[in-house]
C-alpha cells in the first residue's frame, strides 16, 4: 500500500515529465525550412520577371532579370508559421516604386521543391 506522503511527489514527477514532453514536441520556426537556391518568376498584375533567391542561415540575397522589378538585394529573414518577414539591408534610390523592394511580411507555401511567396498587395514569387 502506498502512503499518502508519496502522492505529492508522484504528482510533481508526473507534471515534470508532462512538461518536458510538451516542451520537446512543440513546433519551432526554422529558417532552414526554406534554405536553398531558388529561381522562378515574380508577378505583379500582368507583368512578370525571372528572379533568383538564395536563403541561407536566416539571410537572403537575390536578383531579377529586370532592374528593380522586383528590387531584390540582400538582408535577413525570419519564419513564423507560414509567414516570412524580410528585412532589406540595401540602400535604394527614389526613382522607382519602393513596394517592389523585397521586404516586410509575406505568406509562403512550400511543397516539395516549389516555394510560393505571396504579399498582401497581390505580388507573388513562384520559385523552384
Amino acid at each position: 500500500m502506498i502512503s499518502n506522503s508519496q502522492y505529492p511527489f508522484s504528482r510533481i514527477l508526473l507534471l515534470i515529465i508532462g512538461f518536458v514532453v510538451v516542451l520537446f514536441s512543440c513546433d519551432t520556426d526554422q529558417p532552414q525550412l526554406l534554405e536553398g537556391n531558388y529561381s522562378g518568376t515574380f508577378t505583379r498584375g500582368n507583368e512578370s520577371s525571372t528572379v533568383e533567391l538564395i536563403f541561407e542561415n536566416g539571410k537572403f540575397e537575390g536578383s531579377s532579370e529586370i532592374t528593380k522589378f522586383p528590387a531584390i538585394c540582400n538582408g535577413t529573414y525570419q519564419v513564423s508559421g507560414n509567414k516570412i518577414e524580410f528585412t532589406n539591408s540595401c540602400a535604394w534610390t527614389a526613382e522607382f516604386d519602393w513596394t517592389l523592394i523585397l521586404s516586410g511580411s509575406w505568406t509562403f507555401q512550400k511543397t516539395n521543391n516549389q516555394l510560393i511567396l505571396t504579399h498582401s498587395n497581390g505580388d507573388q514569387y513562384n520559385l523552384n
